[in-house]
Order: C-alpha cells, then sequence, then structure tokens
C-alpha cells in the first residue's frame, strides 16, 4: 500500500477514526489495533511475508530476554549473534545471493561449469532492510546495556511493524519508540495539525516534485549515448532531487501519520543540499541511516585504536561501502559508497597552516555558504550518477561524456516547464530551514483564512500537477 494511493487515503482515516474511539486509557487495545493495522498494511504486498516479519520479531524479542538472563559473557555473545545471524542472513538470502553468486561463478569462469551455482528466483520483501537494522539495532543495544529488554510482546511487535514507518524507515532505535507504546497518548490538536500540514508537504515534495522530475531523468537515462555533456549533468541534478523529494516526501508523510496516532518518529532529513561539504550531507541525508552505522559499524572500529586520520579513513571506508551495498545488491552503490569515502577522507586531511591544525572542512566552513554549496552539490551530484545508473561501465561512460563536453542539441526540449518548481521547493526550505517543515512558519505568521488558502493551493497542485504515479524509490532497498 502506497502512501500517495488511494487505498492509503482510506486506510490511514478509518484506523485512525477506530484508534482514538478507543481512547487513550486502553493503551493495550490501542496496541492491538495497531499490530492489525500493521500486519494487513504490510500483508496487502505480500501476505507471506507477514511469516518472515513476525519471525523475525520473534526471534529479536527472546534474544534480547535472554542476552539480559544470561549469567556469562560467552551466553550474552550467543544470543546476540544469534540475532545477527538471523537478521544478516535474510538479508543476504533475500537481497544479495544473488549478486554474489552471479560475481562469484563469473569470477571463476563457472558459468556453464557442473559446479556452477543457481539462482533463487525469489523476490525481496518490500522494507526487509529497514526492519531488520531496527531489530537488530535493540538486540545490540540490550546487549551493550543502553536498553533495558522488554517483557511485552505486543508492545515489541508494534515497535518492528508500525506501520508508518515500516518499509521505508526512519530506522528507530528501540531507546526512542518502543517506550511510547507502553505510555499513554494523548490527542494534542496542536500536534494532530502539525501531522496533517507534514503528511501536506510530504505529498507535495513526492507527487508533484519527484514524481515529475522523473519524467525527465528517465527519459534522459533511457538512452544516456544520445545525450550531450549538459543534459546528462542536468539530468544527474534532477535526480538528486527526485531521489530527495521521493525519500524525504515518504518521511515527510511517514512522521506526520504517526503524529496523528500520538508517537514522535526521528528526523530523517534536514535539506541536504544546503551542505557545505559531503561529511556534512551525510548528516543531512538519511540520517538514521548513517548514525546506524556510525554507532554500530564505524565507532566500534576506531573505540579500541589509536585514533588517527588512517584509523579514522579505514573505518570510514568500511562504513560507507557497506552504506553503499545496503542500498543494493549492485557494485554502483557499492561504488556510490565508495566515493563518498573518497570525497571524506580528502576532505579531513589533516595539515597545517601557522601552527594550526586544520582540513578542508575548515575552510569550507569559513568559505560563503553559497561557493560550498556549489562544491559539494558537484559532488554529490556525480556520485547520483552511480547511484542511477544500471552499471558501473555505464555510470563512467555517462562522466566521461559530461566531462567531454558534447554539445547538448537538444538541451531547451528535455527542459520542460514542471522542474521549474525545483527553484520554488529550495527558496520555500531555505526560508524555512529552522523550522522542521515549511509550513510550521505559517502558523506563527499568517492569518487562518490565508493559511487555509494556502493549504487548498497545495492540495489543488497535488491533484492538478501530478506527476505519472511512481512507486518510493527506497521501496526497493
Amino acid at each position: 500500500m502506497l502512501f500517495n494511493s488511494f487505498n492509503f487515503g482510506l486506510f490511514l482515516p478509518i484506523v485512525l477514526v477506530l484508534y482514538w474511539l478507543i481512547g487513550y486509557r486502553k493503551v493495550k487495545t490501542q496496541n492491538i489495533l495497531l499490530l492489525v493495522a500493521s500486519y494487513f498494511f504490510y500483508g496487502l504486498w505480500d501476505w507471506r511475508f507477514l511469516l518472515l516479519i513476525l519471525l523475525s520479531s520473534l526471534i529479536d524479542y527472546y534474544s534480547g530476554i535472554e542476552i539480559e538472563k544470561s549469567t556469562t559473557k560467552s551466553r550474552k555473545k550467543f544470543f546476540l549473534f544469534f540475532s545477527i545471524f538471523w537478521n544478516l542472513g535474510i538479508l543476504f538470502v533475500f537481497k544479495y545471493y544473488n549478486f554474489f553468486i552471479t560475481e562469484f561463478t563469473s569470477l571463476f569462469g563457472l558459468e556453464s561449469s557442473e559446479y556452477a551455482f543457481s539462482s533463487l528466483n525469489i523476490i525481496l520483501p518490500v522494507g526487509l532492510s529497514f526492519y531488520t537494522f531496527q531489530t537488530m539495532s535493540y538486540s545490540l543495544d540490550v546487549y551493550k546495556g543502553k536498553i533495558k529488554p522488554t517483557n511485552n510482546l505486543l508492545n515489541f511487535l508494534c515497535f518492528v511493524s508500525f506501520f508508518p514507518q515500516l518499509v521505508a524507515g526512519p530506522i528507530e532505535r528501540a531507546g526512542n519508540l518502543l517506550p511510547q507504546f507502553n505510555k499513554q497518548r494523548s490527542l494534542d490538536i496542536d500536534n494532530f495539525k502539525d501531522g496533517l500540514r507534514l503528511i501536506l508537504w510530504g505529498l507535495f515534495k513526492k507527487m508533484v516534485v519527484a514524481d515529475n522530475v522523473a519524467i525527465a531523468v528517465n527519459a534522459i537515462y533511457s538512452s544516456p549515448e544520445d545525450q550531450g555533456s549538459l543534459t546528462l549533468f542536468y539530468a544527474s541534478a534532477l535526480f538528486f532531487f527526485q531521489i530527495y523529494c521521493d525519500f524525504s516526501g515518504y518521511s515527510d508523510i511517514a512522521i506526520g501519520s504517526a503524529k496523528l496516532f500520538g508517537f514522535k518518529l526521528s528526523k530523517n532529513f534536514n535539506i541536504p543540499y544546503l551542505s557545505r561539504s559531503v561529511a556534512e550531507f551525510w548528516q543531512r541525508w538519511h540520517i538514521t541511516l548513517t548514525r546506524w552505522f556510525t554507532e554500530y559499524v564505524y565507532a566500534p572500529i576506531i573505540r579500541k585504536r589509536k585514533r588517527s586520520y588512517l584509523v579514522k579513513t579505514f573505518a570510514l571506508f568500511v562504513s560507507m561501502g557497506l552504506i553503499g551495498l545496503w542500498h543494493g545488491a549492485n557494485w554502483t552503490f557499492v561504488f556510490f559508497g565508495i566515493y563518498q569515502a573518497i570525497t571524506i577522507s580528502i576532505e579531513r586531511i589533516p595539515f597545517k597552516v601557522k601552527g594550526k591544525n586544520v582540513s578542508l572542512n575548515y575552510y569550507l566552513n569559513k568559505m560563503p555558504l553559497g561557493f560550498a554549496v556549489v562544491y559539494s552539490f558537484i559532488l554529490i551530484t556525480t556520485s547520483c550518477i552511480f547511484f542511477r545508473a544500471d552499471s558501473l561501465s555505464s555510470a563512467f561512460e555517462i562522466i566521461r561524456d559530461i566531462v567531454s563536453f558534447i554539445p547538448s542539441e537538444n538541451f531547451t526540449t528535455v527542459i520542460g516547464i514542471k522542474v521549474l518548481i525545483i527553484p520554488f521547493l529550495v527558496l520555500l526550505e531555505y526560508f524555512t530551514r529552522t523550522k522542521n517543515h515549511p509550513f510550521e512558519r505559517l502558523e506563527k505568521k499568517l492569518s487562518r483564512p490565508i493559511r487555509w488558502a494556502i493549504y487548498y493551493i497545495f492540495i489543488i497542485a497535488i491533484i492538478r500537477y501530478a506527476g505519472p504515479a511512481e512507486q518510493f524509490i527506497y521501496f526497493q532497498f
């Protein structure tokens, strides 16, 4: 069930009405309703995957209890590794097995050999990469003593399957989301209205901006060999805005929907195109994923070692390489992550100026915002080529064509009037950058009639100017 679908437009109000009719005093009954609704929401994709998410939930739930009960470190590690092995195991089988088998047989020339491995004819369960990381972090936090395991199975099942953020995040830590299922949630009108505004803003970014921009991006990338340098760079820049509006639009709808039920989810985006550096970009882009890898991959590597530039760089390459692989079973995604690591490591190279230790990041932070943003935007746009291309060879060919300055004879025909919505989006988010979303400023600055007029303009824009329906990009991950 897509957030931008008619079905979700019916599903959400029905669940919402039943939820608040139950009343805040009956927390358990509300949680039962949320669990049933979440399983129904997820089961519409393929009911068989409900068994997988249920099994994952049970394994991590009981692993957390056993880790806490264990009196020896070896027993604690056993249940921790059991949880990790299960989560990474199902990820490998469903997402990476065919990729690794194909590369292995190709590397050793076993395609036509009797020793060749056969691929699996299975589809990737939607949201698998998100909820496995969420449940795995629960087991890790219990093992580290950061949280106490819950003995409430219902609440834990809700934590794993909560439908607003189930299929594409934010990737929530148990310490933030799980306790919210234990306490009473009262109907806060201001919070409720803000949730609706977030949903409206998310739908606008997804349906009006991302889906319309996708038309130009798909047209250009369908035959990159026929395009000029300016056209290819233009399409890559558009794709950056497409994926930003697509994914952050989903996150806004998820956070807004959760607010309607009295829950607070983590912020996942913070206007990443205003970053002064690539390092800052990853503090603003898919924030919950970056924090996950920082906490569970980067930090453990440098924790017990001398924190030199080389050690930090090694940890950075491991983390970013895995972030790239997390996005998909393709060398393009791996190189996307490695590319990020290369640029961030260059920004961090230490050198001395007048006896003071500085780096490129130091000067980027001192530089006027406009110049620094152009620098980071060019680098991020280049990385988007690897994210969007079908293969590494295709990505390098596109980059080669861009730097070859091939004339773009048909450039004016692919610009499209609808992509002019991007400057509007940038200006609106820039001037409201201190707020959670642009509509937040309207509540305090404008009278009610003017506010409602603006809301109706956005609603009409969504209905009238929505692009061809596109599935959320991050659903494939």
